[in-house]
């Protein structure tokens, strides 16, 4: 193979990586509002199962 055959293949896979990254970024950017919901979402399913959890029987 040709150096400069293998340096133009390089350059054409080096490009496509960074439109993968640039494209993974952008979605994963769009999916923050979802992140928070979902945090939220949890938190309230835990308290409500802390909630509805029976309280231990304390012996004096």
């Amino acid at each position: 193979m040709h150096a400069e055959t293998h340096l133009a293949q390089h350059q054409l896979r080096a490009a496509d990586l960074r439109a993968e990254a640039d494209a993974h970024r952008l979605a994963t950017e769009a999916r923050q509002p979802y992140a928070l919901r979902t945090r939220l979402g949890w938190t309230l399913v835990e308290v409500g199962l802390r909630l509805a959890a029976p309280k231990p029987v304390l012996a004096h």
